[in-house]
């Protein structure tokens, strides 16, 4: 019983380690590791550690870091000596993880305390205002792929802060006014019964309210560095206002706004990724918004809404319906602004067959990849600006 309660208590641990690195593992899974390991039995190492992948790998992606994890925590008899080579870029030796990411944030979580531990014993120092601008600066342009842990949560951390400011328009419906260009006979005919029939004319002016934001983000393999933060993104808009309709798709359409509407995100992210099936697979862009033109369309597009889509354009189905549906969605809304990662590489050219049949009904083709990006379109949507990023390619898709 003592063994079994010092294992149980390892696979805790380890179950720790992979949630410090990013993976999704609750006490849950490590609940349902023992129960496993109980059933299974201890007689082959290949089956200890196909049952621990089978409980806490639950998408390919995680399959490098898990392995990497595996590999430290449970065979390697000088654990921090590893975690810390991964650590030092300088160092390269044959068998070195091929995933440098994964391995940077397996090494941020195993020794969390490393760099305090540096600190002690030195006097405390105080930094100028110029140097948290520059950190800040920097966190800012950095790539969501290219961040640390720590890195990942204050970006977390400014993006639940961030605000889509929407310009407001003019309603067909009216309010009441001291004065206007209407006369509101309701209202005059209400006075006038509480006055004895006294006849003062009352007015009416019309409401202004912000458009309706629509969201459609692409969670396809190609796309999997950044849909995650970005439903960070679209979660932090769904808290700050109303009449924001989110939708995920890879090969299916997924109606998600009802789940951005759980104040905690964690919990948020959590139903999300239990309901969405298709996380990290294929995309059919065409598919899926043929299905958002003929099931939600009358739902969401009837006021007059913002659109952004949020996608690489990369379609399997080689841009297959693309065209008729995107120009369709571009005609039922005020505004249809396209997020592409893809922008943040300086020699980006439209020539996969989805990009080209999507940029031409856009009217605003913008990065999606850092905070600077996603600060741009908050301060884009506050004016009536159209045409961003556009004209350029258009210009190479009629050369071409």
């Amino acid at each position: 019983m003592q063994a079994a309660g010092k294992l149980a208590d390892n696979i805790l641990h380890f179950g720790r380690l992979l949630r410090a690195s990013g993976m999704p593992v609750g006490s849950d899974r490590v609940l349902d590791a023992v129960t496993a390991l109980e059933a299974v039995g201890l007689l082959r190492r290949d089956d200890f550690y196909g049952v621990l992948r089978a409980v806490f790998v639950s998408k390919h992606t995680e399959q490098a870091l898990f392995d990497q994890a595996f590999h430290l925590f449970w065979r390697d008899p000088d654990l921090l000596r590893r975690a810390m080579a991964l650590m030092l870029p300088s160092i390269s030796a044959p068998s070195a993880p091929k995933d440098e990411t994964a391995s940077r944030r397996l090494a941020e979580a195993m020794l969390p305390q490393a760099a305090p531990r540096a600190m002690e014993g030195e006097p405390d120092l105080e930094f100028d205002a110029a140097l948290s601008f520059s950190d800040q600066e920097m966190l800012r342009k950095k790539d969501f792929e290219q961040m640390s842990l720590a890195e990942l949560d204050a970006a977390r951390a400014a993006i639940r802060k961030l605000r889509l400011p929407l310009q407001n328009i003019r309603t067909r419906r009216f309010r009441a006014g001291s004065s206007g260009d209407r006369v509101d006979m309701h209202g005059t005919l209400r006075q006038s019964l509480r006055r004895g029939g006294v006849i003062n004319l009352s007015f009416k002016r019309p409401r202004h309210r912000h458009p309706p934001l629509v969201l459609l983000c692409d969670i396809s393999g190609s796309m999997s560095r950044y849909s995650r933060m970005l439903l960070h993104f679209m979660h932090a808009i769904t808290g700050a206002q109303d009449r924001v309709y989110s939708f995920v798709f890879g090969t299916r359409l997924t109606n998600i706004s009802h789940l951005l509407r759980e104040r905690d995100v964690d919990a948020a992210m959590r139903r999300v990724t239990e309901i969405v099936a298709d996380w990290d697979g294929g995309t059919r862009i065409g598919h899926c918004l043929r299905e958002f033109n003929i099931r939600w369309s009358r739902r969401v597009l009837a006021q007059g809404p913002v659109v952004i889509l949020i996608s690489d354009g990369l379609d399997r189905d080689a841009a297959a319906g693309i065209g008729p549906e995107i120009e369709r969605l571009h005609k039922s809304c005020r505004r249809l602004i396209w997020l592409n990662p893809l922008l943040r590489y300086d020699a980006f050219a439209p020539k996969s067959m989805g990009v080209r049949a999507i940029l031409p009904h856009v009217d605003e083709f913008r990065a999606a990849h850092n905070l600077d990006s996603l600060m741009a379109l908050a301060e884009a949507l506050n004016r009536p600006q159209t045409g961003f990023g556009v004209e350029k390619f258009r210009k190479e898709l009629s050369a071409g």
